[in-house]
């Protein structure tokens, strides 16, 4: 079986949540900019399916693994059809329910590791 570090988990979520919020935020301050094109950052699913596991060799014969990089890709949105006559692709609706989101998810990120944390106490206390 392996082991999950959840802090390792919440920090990696926590910095692709910082970079989401960048993101967003350089959107919402670019609303007004002619021919700018709103980004937005590749989905955290999609870096945990790039994250790599590094395999234990307890044994000569063993095969040794490695470590994928995982980064944050930002990218262009899909081209849509609400661009305005500016050429500029930002729907500020759009842009104020993604930055609820990312606050929603600091939440819960930051109530896991407190939880997480106080269960740790406890356990090392009894």
């Amino acid at each position: 079986m392996e082991t999950v570090n959840l802090f390792a988990l919440a920090t990696q979520q926590s910095k692709w949540l910082a970079v989401r919020q960048t993101a967003v935020a350089g959107n919402v301050a670019n609303v007004n900019t002619p021919g700018y094109k709103a980004v937005d950052v590749e989905p955290f699913e999609s870096v945990l399916d790039k994250t790599g596991v590094r395999l234990a060799t307890t044994q000569q014969g063993h095969i040794a693994g490695s470590v994928g990089e995982s980064g944050f890709a930002v990218n262009a949105q899909a081209d849509d059809p609400s661009i305005l006559p500016s050429e500029n692709s930002v729907v500020l609706e759009d842009e104020l329910m993604k930055a609820g989101e990312v606050r929603r998810q600091f939440e819960l990120n930051t109530a896991i590791v407190k939880a997480f944390h106080r269960m740790l106490m406890t356990a090392s206390k009894g």
